[in-house]
């Protein structure tokens, strides 16, 4: 987990919701949902987010913490591998295909 992140799972930094520019649709593009655990906060949101938007092919990327669900469009098929690790370098753990 997250070291901004207290135990009764509020924020103990200030970062503020994490904005993503909507992309221009691609015509091979795939949406992929996947469960993270661990995410509990607005900070949680802004570092999957930025991990997971620097990998190359990817679109759009969209955080649900309180569903514990990030959906990830890329131009063509998901490297999950890739996805995960950028997850886990975010300080979270993907848990699998939603």
């Amino acid at each position: 987990m997250s070291s901004c992140c207290t135990p009764d799972g509020s924020c103990s930094t200030n970062a503020g919701e994490a904005t993503t520019a909507t992309a221009t649709a691609v015509a091979d593009s795939t949406t992929t949902v996947y469960a993270v655990s661990g995410m509990t906060c607005g900070h949680c949101k802004t570092a999957i987010t930025t991990s997971v938007s620097a990998l190359d092919g990817v679109i759009d990327v969209d955080v649900d913490v309180a569903g514990g669900l990030v959906t990830v469009t890329t131009g063509g098929a998901p490297d999950d591998t890739a996805i995960s690790a950028a997850v886990d370098d975010a300080g979270y753990e993907l848990t699998g295909r939603a």
